[in-house]
């Protein structure tokens, strides 16, 4: 793999560089307007209700600029199952909306709520609340120099990617699948693995539809610049052994993706690995570049 598979957007035009030079790291006022967002997860407890942000007029035009360009990138390249979910989930164009606002669309739906983060969050906490109908969000809107890329989750993607997953109950129970396996995991070498396939599946999926690879992962979602290179990523079909020693990157695009032919194999290929593991499990250990 070349370096360049490993970098991400950094400048509006497209240009790559280090994740650590992005403006969403390096900005100062950018970086206290995020943490000041993000401080009440600190001491935030799975189910209570997520505190409102009084989001900025720019911030409102970062969500319209970014929900008008996915809109049209997922009309294009997101798999059938996601189209439908987007129908039915909340998202409003003109603006950001809260928490509590998804939330109560999602219980509505399929029983799911979002709760609060304020970033990475620790494997079983994260995963094992999707048991539980869960889902860690944060609150925070990625940078608006470079809006339609950013190299940590926000609530762009939380609300354009999980939040359409979440309203649908194909996808919900594909989240409740991973979380009851995670409860019943102490090991973090094995939860890691869980962790590793969430993200090859939920977070960097697709499906082959009409012989083309089409998104349904919600990083891809809610990536513009991802879903229109989704030609140009090395495309493997869905097999658990090949996922666990693939080497990933957290913070740009992913070189490689793995696609199934359905949701339903999806859910067979997931609930092949998950029901079988245990503590007990032998771990597959692997670099992942950030």
């Amino acid at each position: 793999m070349t370096d360049n598979q490993f970098r991400t957007p950094i400048a509006a035009d497209g240009r790559l560089g280090a994740a650590s030079v992005h403006p969403g790291f390096a900005d100062p006022a950018y970086l206290r307007r995020r943490q000041a967002i993000a401080a009440p997860a600190r001491d935030h407890r799975v189910g209570n209700p997520s505190p409102p942000v009084a989001y900025s007029p720019a911030e409102h035009q970062t969500w319209r600029r970014v929900h008008r360009a996915v809109w049209a990138a997922q009309a294009e390249h997101a798999c059938r199952a996601a189209l439908e979910a987007r129908e039915r989930a909340p998202l409003p164009a003109d603006r950001i909306p809260q928490h509590t606002e998804v939330g109560a669309r999602l219980r509505a739906l399929t029983g799911f709520d979002f709760t609060l983060a304020g970033g990475v969050v620790a494997n079983r906490r994260f995963l094992g609340s999707m048991a539980h109908g869960y889902f860690h969000a944060v609150q925070f809107v990625r940078h608006p120099a470079v809006p339609l890329f950013t190299p940590e989750p926000d609530v762009i993607h939380d609300v354009l990617g999980h939040g359409i997953h979440l309203a649908d109950p194909r996808f919900a129970d594909l989240y409740r699948l991973v979380g009851r396996a995670a409860m019943r995991i102490d090991n973090p070498d094995v939860l890691q693995m869980i962790s590793d396939v969430y993200w090859f599946t939920l977070e960097y999926g697709v499906l082959e539809e009409h012989g083309r690879p089409r998104a349904y992962g919600a990083a891809l979602l809610s990536s513009y610049g991802e879903m229109r290179q989704l030609h140009r990523c090395r495309i493997r079909p869905l097999d658990i052994d090949a996922v666990l020693a693939t080497e990933y990157t957290i913070s740009g695009y992913q070189p490689v993706l793995f696609s199934a032919r359905s949701l339903e194999e999806v859910t067979d290929v997931l609930a092949g690995f998950l029901d079988r593991l245990d503590d007990d499990s032998a771990p597959l250990r692997r670099t992942n570049r950030s």
